[in-house]
């Protein structure tokens, strides 16, 4: 089968070709992608900022933030059907290796594909894409392909809170570094449990559109210490949650200033092959908890639920600030590298 798709060549070299599809194994499933956002994984990867996206051993297909409608599946599979509304993990474990068998998380799996950044996957900026039934979630029929295509990123959010065991309540001052989708994911995650909740954000407009997004407070960390603000505010020795968002240098570091003691500390943001300053006895005095997060494990389905369950109170088509056609997607990349401070999510959109 042969079909269009974006083929990621090096930095700067993003082109659209014709590919040949193999025929579907019994546990596989072809799709038709419908949304497909633009990460900032995938800006660092085109301007050769990053190495996660492995086209120095080949091309590969980027996309994987996505939404589609299931076209055909193969035999074997019985959880999903031709019809099904669906989305798909982007980390995916072998499940077969040592630390798959010990439990581990699927960033250290010894086989893992990544889809969207490998070229053994295949990625949804692309007329059809091929998955595996395992990594691949069916979502409500009255979810528009939009709001499918933020469960990846809700994902990252809601599982830097509550799959960290972090758990927050509502006693916790939750801070989130960083007001990017993600970041306005763990926003909502937080509110949820009725905590009190700090967004920070250098710009403007995101800071704004994070108090739709459950912020019950919005700071600029260029215009005040921001731990210093919380603690005036709040009226206690500081965030008792903080969840990184950002993966900027100083929005890494100013976690462990804004920190009360024993403060939970989530790392999320990604922070590609750089050394960041920290005052490391913050975490020492301070008793901090830190855990990091590469993908997550058996996640998609609660994000799913957890979404619907509070979509009602969130607008999460609204968080989709522009789209573009596929065939557009040399236009849609300039946009998201030249107005950083006008997007929120840039979404790519697919014709019947």
């Amino acid at each position: 089968m042969k079909i269009k798709a974006a083929r990621m060549y090096g930095p700067k070299d993003l082109r659209i070709e014709e590919i040949e599809l193999p025929e579907l194994q019994p546990d596989q499933v072809l799709v038709k992608p419908k949304a497909c956002g633009i990460c900032g994984s995938d800006i660092s990867c085109f301007l050769g900022h990053s190495t996660e996206g492995r086209y120095d051993i080949a091309p590969y297909t980027p996309g994987h933030e996505w939404a589609g409608v299931v076209e055909k599946v193969g035999s074997a599979v019985t959880s999903i059907k031709v019809g099904d509304k669906v989305v798909g993990d982007c980390l995916c474990p072998c499940f077969k290796c040592d630390n798959c068998k010990d439990g581990k998380m699927p960033s250290v799996c010894e086989n893992f594909d990544e889809v969207g950044f490998l070229p053994t996957s295949y990625g949804a900026m692309a007329e059809y894409m091929i998955t595996n039934e395992a990594y691949t979630h069916v979502i409500p029929q009255d979810w528009s392909y939009e709001m499918g295509a933020l469960v990846e990123n809700f994902n990252v959010g809601y599982w830097g809170v509550w799959g960290n065991q972090f758990n927050p309540d509502a006693q916790d001052i939750c801070c989130i570094i960083g007001a990017g989708t993600i970041g306005l994911s763990a926003a909502m995650s937080c509110a949820a449990s009725n905590a009190t909740v700090f967004v920070v954000d250098p710009v403007e407009k995101r800071r704004k559109n994070a108090l739709n997004y459950g912020a019950d407070y919005v700071l600029d960390p260029m215009s005040c210490d921001v731990g210093e603000e919380i603690r005036k505010i709040t009226g206690t020795d500081g965030a008792t949650l903080l969840v990184e968002c950002s993966g900027s240098d100083d929005g890494i570091a100013s976690c462990f200033e804004i920190a009360a003691p024993s403060a939970r500390i989530a790392a999320v943001g990604h922070s590609h092959e750089r050394r960041v300053p920290l005052k490391w006895e913050h975490i020492i005095w301070k008793t901090l908890t830190i855990k990091g997060s590469a993908g997550t494990k058996f996640w998609f389905p609660r994000t799913i639920r957890f979404m619907s369950k509070i979509k009602d109170q969130f607008d999460f088509d609204g968080l989709v600030s522009h789209s573009f056609k596929f065939e557009d997607i040399h236009e849609a990349f300039d946009f998201v590298l030249n107005n950083p401070e006008k997007t929120q999510k840039v979404m790519l959109t697919f014709d019947d």
